[in-house]
Parts: structure tokens; sequence; C-alpha cells
């Protein structure tokens, strides 16, 4: 059983549909499920994905969003004291934007097993408190 992240763009392909890697993202979802992983994100995430219904005032849709993330199987980790020391850390690396450092450092708190994200950027990070950062095509699941 491994702590696996899920960046906020694995998210958007899944509830959005996006044809080029929404399946892929179910597919990881379903291999996750059968091999016990607990999948973690953090509160920027929710706040992430809410941005579209809530400017298209799609209320339905954010109801839905937010039941997504109501659910015990998902861990949804927020910035506190612990996630804002691992900040300062990861923030010294100038090429990490503030809502990606905020991610990294989330899951880093969380001390998770691997970091998943379709940013490449990211992919190539080495991040105190997470084991592996790679992409969803090459996810080792």
């Amino acid at each position: 059983m491994a702590s696996i992240f899920w960046d906020t763009n694995m998210f958007i392909y899944l509830m959005e549909g996006n044809s080029e890697f929404g399946e892929s993202v179910r597919d990881l979802g379903h291999r996750m499920e059968a091999r016990g992983d607990r999948l973690v994100t953090s509160a920027l995430t929710i706040g992430e994905i809410l941005v579209k219904p809530i400017r298209e005032n799609d209320i339905e849709c954010e109801k839905r969003y937010r039941a997504m993330f109501s659910r015990p199987e998902i861990q949804v980790v927020t910035f506190d004291a612990s996630a804002a020391q691992h900040y300062g850390r990861v923030r010294q690396d100038t090429a990490i934007r503030v809502p990606d450092a905020i991610q990294l450092a989330c899951a880093a708190a969380a001390g998770v097993d691997l970091f998943i994200t379709n940013d490449d950027r990211l992919s190539r990070k080495n991040i105190r408190g997470i084991s592996f950062i790679t992409s969803l095509a090459r996810a080792p699941i």
C-alpha cells in the first residue's frame, strides 16, 4: 500500500473527461484501488478545481466536485505549520511556482510515496518528504 498524491491536473482530467488523459487517470485510480493505495491531495486542489464551475455559475457541477473531495477514500491535506516548513525548503528553487510549491509542500508534509503530475518540470525535482515525483505516463503502478 502506497500513499499517492495527485496534483490538480489529474482531477481535472478525470472530472472534465479530458479526451487525452481522462481514461489514463481513471485506469490509474482503478489500479490504486486494487492495490489498496491511499489517494492524497491538498485543499489547494479543491480550490483550483472549483474555479471553472464557480466562474460559470454551475452550481450542480460545483456540488459534484465538492462531494468528490468529501469521500473518505481521498485524504485532503491542508497547508499547516508542517507544510509551511516544507514550503520554505521547496521555494528555495525559484523555478517552482507558488501553487506548485504549495502542492509539493503539502505532499511532503504528508510523507507521500509518490506525487503524480503532468507537469514535467516538477517530475525532475527531488523534494524531501516525497519519495518519487513522476508524470501520469510514467507512473510505476
